[in-house]
């Protein structure tokens, strides 16, 4: 997280676990019953002096409750090099989904029982803004947070997370407008959230659970 705010740089990679984590869960609806972790690679000595946390590098596999799932993640403390990426790849026995490589590239999609050649295929991810209030539907389109070289990098990645910030702020405000949970709800916030502290400590212990 070189040149990030000053809280970022040595920040212990698995603590800032839902952008990984997330995604999984949410797909899943499931609940992270375990998790072991592996931390590698070394960042500076400055940087490690901050947190305690010397990986540049933490590598988690995660199990989830009634299922026979087990979900990888990574996460980076520093930023190698290659262009900076969120990305998330999704394998099923019918379709898989692989993020692209590189920012503005297609992703991938493929469908089993094809002709090789004909398994992968590039597609484009749609702008749901339709499904928002017209007010913040702009708000989903890389335009109206580019604010040139004062743009916080996630934001010049494409409106903030790929669009999903007023998504997220919809769903919030709804909940109270309408008097029940969000979603994600508060039990699996922290679920969600205890996977990157408790990944980390496992890191800290050589993987143990």
């Amino acid at each position: 997280m070189d040149g990030w705010p000053n809280y970022w740089p040595g920040l212990p990679p698995m603590w800032y676990a839902t952008h990984c984590v997330g995604p999984v869960l949410a797909l899943t609806d499931a609940v992270a019953e375990y998790v072991s972790c592996f931390g590698s690679g070394t960042i500076r000595p400055e940087l490690a002096a901050k947190y305690g946390s010397r990986f540049a590098v933490e590598t988690a596999h995660l199990k989830l409750r009634d299922s026979d799932l087990l979900g990888p993640h990574h996460s980076l403390a520093l930023r190698p090099a290659r262009q900076y990426r969120e990305s998330i790849d999704v394998y099923g026995s019918k379709q898989s989904f692989e993020w692209s490589l590189v920012e503005n590239e297609a992703h991938v999609l493929h469908t089993a029982k094809r002709a090789e050649h004909k398994i992968p295929q590039k597609v484009r991810i749609p702008d749901y803004a339709s499904r928002l209030p017209a007010a913040i539907r702009p708000f989903t389109t890389k335009g109206v947070y580019d604010l040139g070289k004062h743009s916080h990098l996630s934001f010049v990645q494409g409106a903030g997370h790929g669009g999903s910030h007023p998504h997220l702020a919809h769903e919030f405000i709804s909940a109270l407008l309408e008097n029940r949970d969000p979603y994600p709800n508060a039990v699996k916030s922290a679920n969600w959230t205890c996977v990157g502290l408790c990944a980390h400590e496992s890191a800290l212990k050589g993987a143990r659970l």
